[in-house]
């Protein structure tokens, strides 16, 4: 009798040490979903549901019991199973592997976001893409004129049609084209002998290296322009994640996750997300990086951890999650509550 009430004893403890890492992930996950509910609340929610939870297999296992008599077996065995699949399967399960994957994967997360969101602000506020537009619109022109000149020259010089004729004047007006200038009028002259040629060739070339130059000055004014009028915001923003990224960096050095810390560094993210998007067109995008910043509503990359709801739907409709050993935590859920219902379901067996 004594070591029955032993062993009974027993499991309850182990029944409420696997019930209180369950619970504890459950409160967790939804507490960082609805912040403003407070904790104690989240606490009542989740052991309440994880008790039924445990009545709901203790239901199941006593019916599926051929030794033991059960009315309504059938009854009781479905109502185990829905139970079981509400408390647990869609509340308990999700939860408890969203806390466990969110602790470990949180703080390189949230690292990550602060500096890409820094490093687009810095274009915001550098006027990064304008300037690296102006520099490939020079290379550009500058390539396509020379190209022309080249013709030019070549024509000039052409056996055939030696000097400036029909075909050098077409060459001049697309030169003049290229450059949005008045058209470039041909030089007066005779320009039959080598050195009248190359004195023509040089001339033209003076012509159009000026125009070639009144035209970069142009580009330069235009860039110059472009410079965004939220820079100071961007500035500013920058400053605010520069702090939370070495809060995140202390909080990580410490070998914990913090989730105040975390939330504070998802509003400095949120302000920046705000200005990147209604700077998209000042911002070098990497990769998918531009869905994300220009989605509505903003989401970061941070805040989608959060939510259990978020994570489970990455995981199973993108690939985001490769390489983070989702599965590893989903099994150890599992682990956790099957422990904990089989120490419940023990210490409250029924004799046969």
């Amino acid at each position: 009798m004594n070591e029955n009430k032993y062993k009974k004893l027993s499991c309850i403890l182990l029944y409420l040490a696997f019930a209180g890492v369950s619970c504890w992930a459950t409160a967790e996950s939804l507490h960082l979903l609805m912040s403003g509910f407070p904790i104690v609340m989240c606490w009542i929610v989740t052991i309440g549901f994880f008790i039924v939870a445990s009545i709901g297999t203790k239901l199941i296992v006593d019916s599926l019991n051929k030794n033991l008599y059960i009315e309504k077996r059938n009854l009781k065995l479905s109502m185990g199973l829905l139970i079981v699949l509400f408390f647990w399967l869609v509340c308990s399960m999700p939860t408890n592997t969203h806390t466990f994957f969110y602790r470990q994967v949180v703080a390189d997360v949230t690292t990550a976001d602060l500096a890409t969101t820094k490093n687009y602000l810095t274009d915001i506020r550098d006027n990064k893409k304008s300037l690296n537009d102006y520099q490939m619109d020079v290379e550009k022109i500058t390539r396509q004129v020379n190209s022309k000149l080249i013709d030019l020259e070549a024509e000039i010089d052409n056996p055939s049609n030696i000097g400036d004729g029909p075909k050098a004047k077409e060459i001049l007006y697309e030169i003049s084209q290229l450059l949005r200038c008045k058209p470039i009028a041909t030089l007066s002259g005779t320009a039959t002998t080598p050195q009248q040629r190359q004195a023509r060739k040089a001339a033209y070339r003076t012509i159009v290296q000026n125009q070639l130059e009144s035209y970069i000055a142009d580009l330069a004014k235009s860039a110059d322009g472009k410079t965004s009028g939220d820079s100071r915001l961007a500035a500013n923003s920058i400053k605010q994640i520069a702090q939370m990224q070495n809060v995140i960096t202390d909080m990580k050095n410490q070998g914990c996750v913090d989730n105040d810390k975390i939330m504070q560094s998802d509003v400095v993210m949120q302000n920046g997300y705000a200005i990147i998007k209604n700077n998209s067109s000042a911002v070098n995008f990497q990769g998918q990086d531009e869905q994300v910043y220009n989605a509505d509503p903003l989401v970061t990359k941070t805040h989608r951890l959060l939510s259990v709801f978020d994570v489970w739907k990455d995981w199973l409709t993108t690939d985001k999650y490769d390489g983070h050993g989702f599965i590893f935590w989903v099994i150890l859920s599992i682990l956790v509550d099957v422990g904990a219902f089989i120490f419940f379901d023990l210490a409250f067996k029924k004799q046969d």
